[in-house]
């Protein structure tokens, strides 16, 4: 079997399962470190004819991450593409089954139990009065977490509500006096895929808990979902604090 990854959490899944798989990934596919495979551009401009002159058996995709013409492009190839669908945890866990299932593991990873019996361990921590957290994903222009996300999905087993769940899109781009406006009780900031960091990003909202928070643990759905519900949670309480 050969793959070709066009999606992070999905380059790392598969090489730690199945090592040896994977022949191509994107310049963004950064786990597991020292993945030794082709890069074949980004997740948004992937190179096709270096993917097609792979000759992979399988492309795996994600119709958040990967644009429909390049996907098409890759069929028109007469490459089979698996595209996946995740805007929740059980979606996520379904979705890697799928996904491994396709590439030849013979039987679950016990990196992906681990990771169910991590969330299925969660307690919200304020079940009655969750605080309220805005969720930047980019700056100029701003964009936060909106309905029917993943990393959204996450933050509610958390214990925290987003200030925009019920938004009509799903990552809206709302103007800085706006996001204020909604008064939060606390700001969180990723690292991925803009880059939050304590000196940018925290004082566009002062006066407002910031948790920094690793993207990969919020946003990635593989084997980093297995120690992603302690870490979230320590960055949610040391803010809250």
């Amino acid at each position: 079997m050969r793959v070709v990854s066009l999606v992070p959490s999905l380059t790392e899944a598969v090489a730690v399962t199945l090592p040896g798989v994977l022949v191509g990934a994107t310049a963004w596919c950064t786990h597991p470190a020292g993945l030794d495979v082709a890069r074949i551009g980004g997740t948004k401009n992937p190179d096709v004819p270096a993917i097609t002159a792979l000759r992979p058996d399988l492309v795996l995709a994600n119709e958040e991450e990967n644009r429909a013409p390049d996907l098409d492009a890759l069929r028109a190839a007469g490459l089979d593409v698996l595209v996946t669908g995740v805007r929740t945890l059980d979606q996520g866990l379904r979705e890697l089954e799928r996904v491994l299932g396709a590439c030849g593991a013979p039987r679950r990873p016990r990196w992906l139990a681990e990771a169910e019996d991590a969330w299925a361990a969660v307690a919200p921590p304020h079940p009655e009065a969750p605080p309220t957290a805005v969720v930047p994903i980019w700056r100029r222009p701003w964009m936060v977490l909106g309905r029917d996300t993943f990393a959204g999905d996450l933050l509610a087993r958390l214990g925290v509500r987003n200030a925009y769940a019920d938004h009509p899109e799903r990552y809206p781009r709302l103007p800085l006096d706006e996001l204020r406006a909604t008064a939060p009780d606390l700001v969180v900031l990723p690292d991925e895929p803009y880059r939050f960091t304590r000196d940018d990003g925290p004082e566009a909202f002062p006066g407002t808990a910031a948790a920094l928070v690793d993207g990969r643990m919020l946003t990635w759905y593989g084997p980093s979902l297995a120690e992603a519900p302690e870490r979230l949670s320590r960055a949610l309480r040391a803010a809250l604090r």
